[in-house]
């Protein structure tokens, strides 16, 4: 072992304790009765049904986190990298070599997560009646993932492969100028090409909710591209609605599941929210910061490969870019957990700024916390997470951070 294999290692295990403590933590800050200022969320049986949910995930969370670390560390003793190595030389191509290293690990990684996804989906998920997902469907879903991964993710990883075995020091740069005009082209290409792979997209038919939608849309002068109703009950109970694309394929896609729970008030004070964050610019904001990370990242990488240690380290007889692209990450995994915070800090002022912006458009802020409220008590979410849980787990801010909030902007002269 070298510093290399000392650092990874201690990283891999650090990380796993920290996930796991994070959820030890989350399960003790259960109470036993819901804060008062949220009894309307549940009745005492459902508020029970909620924690045995919030249980029921965090043990599924902490065995797969721990097989996860174990395999992971497991694979790297065992000499795993230098055997996927071998076994992907099958010919003299670097690149094509590259992609069959890249396949192999792939491969290992959903032939071991794929028994906790059928476990979440079929049996957790299932018992608390939220799965509506048939066999059929997680299987072409599936299917269908894989196809796009291999059409979309092979012709990057390729330039990517071919960049940093050709372009030298700037190989970083290039790789970063690919990676941005992908992630551009996704975002407008999304909701038009990828999206209605997986889900039926149908404009909203209740005119009289469309025309209150699109006065919303008016006054907040939004260029309503147009609103949708998404088949979330395919795979779900759970309610819910988003935001995607930019331009003229921006669009507001409402789960079918969120217009049969909640009245014409609430829908038209989530659109509101929706709304905020594309008049904010939290969508553009959250684009370039994605890219700035990336382009940092790329540029730590393009430093870690020339180290012939890092190679050392995994026992690799020789060095490569596809080796050194894996390895590179790892090395920088304490990194990335360190930021995690930040960029789910930043997610979840996002959050408070779409409500401050709904509750400026709307008369009341009320519907909007109605809308939390009921959505919360749907998908039976947990109304007492630990804080540091929610640092480094929660995009969204607690529900009643939300609603205090909201009730705040409600009683000021400008809410």
């Amino acid at each position: 072992m070298n510093t290399y294999s000392l650092v990874i290692i201690a990283a891999l295990v650090l990380s796993a304790v920290w996930g796991l403590l994070l959820e030890w933590l989350n399960l003790k800050s259960l109470a036993p009765e819901a804060p008062p200022e949220l009894a309307d969320v549940y009745d005492p049986q459902s508020y029970r049904r909620s924690q045995d949910y919030a249980r029921a995930r965090g043990a599924w969370d902490m065995a797969s986190q721990a097989t996860g670390a174990l395999a992971t560390l497991g694979f790297i003793l065992a000499g795993g990298f230098p055997l996927f190595d071998r076994l992907a030389r099958f010919g003299g191509n670097e690149i094509v070599t590259g992609l069959a290293f890249f396949a192999l690990l792939f491969c290992a990684s959903e032939l071991l997560g794929l028994p906790f996804s059928i476990y979440r989906t079929f049996v957790l998920e299932a018992r608390f009646g939220f799965n509506t997902t048939t066999p059929r469907t997680f299987i072409l879903d599936r299917v269908k993932g894989y196809l796009l991964t291999g059409l979309l993710g092979l012709p990057l990883l390729s330039a990517t492969l071919w960049f940093f075995s050709a372009m030298g020091p700037w190989a970083w740069a290039w790789c970063w100028a690919a990676t941005t005009i992908f992630s551009v082209a996704m975002t407008f290409l999304a909701p038009s090409l990828i999206m209605p792979l997986f889900n039926t997209f149908t404009p909203l038919a209740d005119d009289g909710l469309l025309r209150r939608l699109q006065a919303l849309a008016e006054r907040t002068g939004f260029g309503l591209g147009g609103v949708f109703v998404m088949d979330g009950s395919r795979r779900s109970t759970k309610a819910n609605a988003f935001f995607t694309g930019l331009g003229r394929t921006k669009r507001i896609a409402l789960y079918d599941t969120l217009l049969a729970g909640h009245d014409a008030d609430e829908v038209e004070a989530i659109l509101a929210h929706e709304i905020g964050h594309f008049r904010l610019g939290h969508i553009t904001r959250g684009l370039v910061l994605s890219i700035l990370q990336t382009g940092l990242l790329l540029f730590l990488m393009g430093q870690a490969m020339t180290r012939p240690g890092l190679y050392e380290a995994f026992g690799m007889e020789s060095m490569s870019v596809h080796a050194g692209l894996v390895f590179s990450v790892l090395l920088y995994s304490p990194a990335s957990l360190a930021l995690t915070p930040l960029f789910a800090g930043i997610s979840r002022r996002h959050e408070f700024a779409a409500d401050r912006f709904a509750a400026a458009h709307l008369p009341s802020p009320e519907p909007l916390v109605r809308a939390l409220k009921k959505i919360s008590g749907q998908s039976l979410a947990n109304l007492t997470p630990h804080p540091c849980y929610v640092l480094f787990h929660y995009s969204h801010p607690p529900l009643a951070q939300r609603v205090a909030a909201l009730n705040a902007a409600g009683l000021s002269p400008s809410g």
